[in-house]
């Protein structure tokens, strides 16, 4: 008899990661979930052995339910499987019930040796038979825009862990990862189209552009005004904190989120993206000024992270645009790994 798992993860494109990664000769019947309240509703009907977990989601994301399924007293072994790679948040599921943290994106070798390791499935790795080249049959599937963005996205949930956890490794902090949003959409609706909390307050603003082949655009941080005293103090900064200190702090702050988030969807594309000199955009503003520069494109994918650290006041975006002259560039890059 088959057993039953359930892969969760709000994602389409991760979900069909991870179900591509199971052993081909382990009897399991797939079920999937699109969030934690999801994934709930599902294990009552399914009664799974096993369930692969993935963190950052909306509606209810996977730490809310771990700590549900220990409040329903629910019998499952879970293993989490996220782009937020910090220690802290290994640390915390495990504290919270799961038999294992992977980090995505994840190999079929890394989920025989997880499965292994705790005796739910043994076997031997054998060479492995070559797998017919769909990545054109997928490149035609991304001209779907709902699938287009999902997939943007789940590249963008990678590449904001690593940024994240090289913020934590900085500040000796624990950073709380959104869901990304990623929009396709005019330049003149970006505005609108910005989550960012704190658009009646002023903020400052770096921007570096980034270039590769066939891909180019540009990395807006975007940093609340309220949020440089709280940075200062976690980088022991004793002195006065004015307008120059303020600019020194948001450099830094860049530097890391914007490098470590555009290295991680190097990797995934296997493309190299080089970063220009960092540029000041405004400082002590309102969002709406920082967007009025004329620029050599209309349209773009927007994609947009916002960074919080827990228990500090500190709340930033990072901000990646893309040429509308690059979405190809991607589609045919990301139709390789999904």
């Amino acid at each position: 008899m088959s057993i039953p798992i359930i892969i969760c993860d709000d994602s389409r494109m991760a979900r069909n990661q991870l179900a591509r990664c199971m052993p081909p000769d382990w009897d399991v019947e797939i079920h999937f979930a699109e969030d934690g309240r999801h994934c709930l509703e599902v294990i009552q009907q399914v009664e799974p052995e096993l369930v692969f977990l993935d963190l950052n989601m909306p509606e209810m994301d996977g730490y809310e339910t771990l700590e549900e399924l220990n409040a329903q007293e629910i019998d499952v072994d879970v293993i989490v499987v996220s782009g937020d790679i910090q220690p802290d948040a290994q640390a915390r599921v495990i504290g919270l019930g799961a038999i294992n943290f992977i980090k995505k994106p994840i190999s079929k070798e890394k989920m025989v040796e997880t499965l292994a390791s705790h005796g739910i499935f043994e076997a031997k790795l054998e060479a492995e038979e070559l797998e017919e080249d769909n990545h054109v049959e997928n490149a035609k599937e991304l001209n779907n825009k709902d699938t287009f963005i999902d997939a943007c996205q789940e590249v963008a949930n990678v590449a904001m862990g690593r940024a994240g956890a090289s913020l934590a490794e900085f500040l000796n902090v624990f950073v709380e990862l959104p869901v990304p949003r990623v929009n396709h959409i005019e330049l003149s609706e970006l505005t609108m189209a910005l989550q960012f909390s704190e658009h009646n307050n002023t903020v400052s603003s770096v921007c570096q552009g980034f270039i590769g082949p066939g891909i180019s655009g540009e990395a807006l941080m975007i940093f609340n005004d309220s949020s440089f005293k709280s940075i200062a103090k976690l980088m022991k900064y004793q002195g006065e904190i004015n307008d120059h200190v303020e600019l020194e702090l948001l450099m830094d702050i860049s530097n890391i989120l914007v490098g470590a988030c555009l290295q991680g969807i190097s990797d995934q594309l296997d493309v190299s993206l080089s970063q220009g000199h960092p540029v000041v955009l405004g400082q002590h503003v309102m969002i709406p000024q920082l967007l009025q520069g004329n620029k050599q494109w209309d349209k773009t994918l927007s994609i947009e992270i916002n960074y919080s650290i827990e228990n500090s006041g500190v709340d930033c975006d990072l901000l990646l645009l893309f040429t509308e002259d690059c979405i190809e560039q991607l589609k045919q890059r990301i139709s390789y790994i999904m």
